[in-house]
């Protein structure tokens, strides 16, 4: 059992564990669907892990929630509705309602019981978006209701648990639920997925088959990383546009948008982080270049 005053380990790789200095163990229980733990560490506050892996902390979940969240927000020109995909802490939901043109955000966790605990131990997460009137919280699976949902969306954000065998979400990563995506998506609409670990030692784990699935099926793809100090890792992302031509605007649009769209300063995404977001390493783009795989829900990808 993890007891405050000892190391937390992680297993960043078959081959890599890291470990945290423990100041306090906030809650460990099992739901139906997976693991759950709350705890707070020495570096980085309180963190939800799922099934032994940290999906976000106090100190840096701005990092990476920015970092999925707006870059695709601001590619649209007016983002009124909005489909989320997981992200139970709430922070997703609080970055997208952030946006003024944003009148519905729709955000589906098939998991209840992660969502309570974040919503009673993680407040600085989510600063109160669940209380949003935009904001509608459906509990389920979200490839199920996303088929199943009349309406249609401006921008799909999946802010989804990695695809572990066994677990929620791998369902979540194939061509197939793209495709059912796709046709969920306005005219214009856009796409975006958290798409796992971005180093030399796993890129080729998620990355690179998610960014190939994705263009298998919308005409245009983005993918960009970000460094995730609690992650250990570089963190990869793709977005998918139904437009050919999308491209992400000049560092000096961004920062106009930034200012005219969204109510609150950002803490780290702006129109130059943009600009190195997605500058890949060449190690990516060959990566992006020699993958061959496509996820499907025959054959889905995993990560250990």
């Amino acid at each position: 059992m993890i007891r405050p005053g000892t190391w937390y380990l992680e297993a960043i790789s078959p081959e890599l564990i890291t470990s945290c200095l423990l100041k306090e163990v906030i809650y460990v229980g099992q739901t139906p669907y997976q693991e759950v733990q709350v705890l707070d560490v020495a570096p980085f506050g309180r963190c939800l892990v799922l099934d032994g892996k940290t999906q976000s902390a106090e100190c840096d979940e701005h990092i990476y929630h920015e970092s999925l969240v707006h870059p695709v927000m601001l590619l649209h020109p007016q983002p009124r509705t909005v489909f989320i995909g997981g992200g139970g802490e709430g922070a997703t939901l609080r970055e997208a309602l952030a946006h003024r043109s944003v009148t519905r955000a729709v955000m589906v966790d098939i998991d209840q019981q992660v969502v309570e605990l974040c919503k009673q131990h993680l407040p600085k997460h989510h600063q109160g978006a669940f209380d949003d009137p935009r904001a509608q919280l459906r509990i389920g699976d979200a490839r199920q209701l996303l088929a199943e949902a009349p309406e249609q969306f401006d921008v799909i954000i999946l802010d989804l648990a990695d695809p572990i065998e066994g677990g929620p979400a791998y369902r979540l990563y194939t061509q197939e639920f793209y495709q059912i995506a796709k046709a969920k998506l306005n005219p214009g609409g856009l796409l975006v997925t958290q798409s796992g670990p971005a180093s030399p030692l796993n890129h080729t784990e998620a990355f690179t088959v998610i960014q190939h699935t994705l263009a298998s099926v919308f005409p245009r793809t983005i993918p960009y990383s970000v460094y995730v100090p609690s992650f250990m890792n570089p963190w990869g992302f793709t977005i998918a546009a139904l437009d050919a031509g999308a491209q992400m605007p000049s560092p000096e649009e961004l920062d106009r948008r930034i200012a005219q769209c969204i109510t609150r300063p950002l803490r780290f995404f702006d129109g130059l982080t943009s600009q190195a977001l997605t500058t890949l390493s060449s190690f990516l783009r060959r990566g992006f270049a020699e993958e061959k795989r496509i996820a499907t829900d025959a054959s889905p990808v995993f990560v250990v």
